[in-house]
């Protein structure tokens, strides 16, 4: 009998847990670790700090799915990973012994990167977790109140932009609706080359159709921007420039999880972790990773450092990948390891509009720099089917689906989108990055 066990209980740990618990027979033991009671649907959190809908659409009581369907829970912290010995340390201080591990913790966020960042002690508002967004709705109710000057941005090295389009544009749409559009300057200031750039160069229609809306509603954008500091009232870059404030919403870099950073040899300076081709960590073979904490390098330079984006798609792929791929070393299933494509496309939601971006892959070929194929697309529709997705995704949660034969056979038929291809040969040498 094998104890796998998985950190985590967000986009990527959730459904991990599911999928291994479909794959694997029932002697086997998966165990899900969270320091959190519920599991919530983090695209959702914009649409709660704008006080469109309460936190609790947006969230699950971890504790019956867990029972209903199979899963071990323990609610708790991770504070060290001993991976030559196969065991973790809980905050309790309490150790499990497992034969697999399955990183899904998503990422710390590095507020402390820059003078007044961030909504512990700063200037800023974030809508990275439930409690961020929280404390952001209040604040933007208390803005409507007394509006002004309202910036939202991301941080240097941040590689999570879209929530920050959303939201200035979701904004905007409130503030017209309201009537107070005319009392309002919108900013949006992002490490990008340019407005719609996401991460993801050469996407196509991306930039045009990205800039003309933000130009169409009369937001401001400094893009190529370092940030500075923060000050009750501005927000300075590295050009000299002050930008006045009134509310913040600015996304903060990401760092993988403290005890990653903590664990020799696990992560990165930045504390990501790299893998191979099966996701599996190149030097304890006990250890797969998925989602945020993976290191997936950016593959172009900028002025301003940016991260490459990881998207729940890509979370749930690389979920998929990870789940199969340890079924297969344990002998549950006879088939070829699987790698995830990183094939992605992102449903942004900008108010009584939206954009679908697409990009299959994510990273181009390393040899001729191209995809098979990227474009961006606008409309109405598109911020129906961001709902419908959310509202498909918390069912399949519910009732303990990870990514379903007909999720996959949609995204291929609509989207022409795969999550998932076999590997022909045992990946043995390099990390899929460094």
């Amino acid at each position: 009998m094998a104890h796998v066990v998985v950190i985590g209980a967000g986009l990527g740990g959730l459904p991990t847990a599911y999928e291994l618990r479909q794959l694997l027979p029932s002697q086997h033991r998966v165990t899900l670790i969270s320091d959190q009671p519920r599991f919530t649907f983090i695209p959702g959190l914009v649409r709660v700090a704008l006080d469109i809908d309460p936190l609790d659409r947006f969230q699950l009581d971890l504790a019956p799915l867990a029972k209903r369907h199979g899963v071990e829970l323990i609610h708790g912290k991770v504070t060290a990973l001993d991976p030559p010995a196969n065991r973790i340390t809980l905050d309790r201080g309490e150790t499990l012994d497992y034969d697999y591990v399955a990183i899904a913790t998503g990422p710390s966020f590095a507020f402390n990167a820059i003078p007044g960042l961030g909504p512990h002690g700063g200037y800023t508002h974030s809508i990275c977790s439930p409690a961020h967004a929280q404390d952001a709705r209040t604040a933007w109710l208390q803005f409507l109140e007394n509006p002004g000057a309202l910036v939202v941005g991301a941080a240097p090295g941040a590689g999570c932009f879209g929530p920050a389009y959303e939201f200035v544009l979701m904004a905007e749409q409130i503030l017209r609706q309201k009537g107070l559009r005319d009392r309002v300057t919108l900013t949006l200031i992002t490490p990008e080359p340019y407005a719609g750039h996401l991460g993801v160069s050469n996407v196509k229609n991306a930039q045009k159709l990205t800039e003309a809306l933000l130009h169409k509603r009369g937001v401001e954008v400094i893009a190529n921007a370092t940030i500075t500091a923060i000050s009750p009232n501005a927000i300075t870059l590295d050009d000299g420039r002050s930008i006045p404030q009134q509310y913040a919403m600015i996304l903060p870099a990401f760092r993988g999880a403290s005890f990653i950073q903590t664990t020799p040899g696990l992560g990165n300076q930045k504390g990501f972790i790299p893998v191979l081709p099966t996701y599996q960590h190149p030097d304890f073979p006990s250890v797969y990773a998925l989602g945020v904490g993976v290191s997936l390098a950016q593959p172009e330079q900028f002025r301003v450092p940016i991260g490459l984006p990881k998207s729940g798609q890509m979370t749930e792929a690389m979920g998929m990948a990870v789940a199969h791929n340890i079924a297969v070393r344990l002998g549950a299933i006879q088939k070829p390891l699987q790698t995830p494509t990183l094939e992605a496309i992102c449903f942004a939601e900008f108010g009584d509009t939206g954009i679908l971006y697409v990009a299959a892959p994510v990273l181009p070929d390393p040899t001729t720099g191209k995809r098979r194929y990227s474009y961006a697309v606008q409309g109405k529709w598109v911020v129906w089917g961001k709902a419908l997705f959310e509202q498909y995704f918390m069912t399949k949660m519910r009732l303990g689906a990870a990514v379903p034969w007909y999720e996959r056979l949609g995204l291929r038929m609509m989207f022409g989108v795969e999550l998932v291809k076999p590997i022909a040969a045992l990946p043995q040498e390099a990390p899929v990055s460094a």
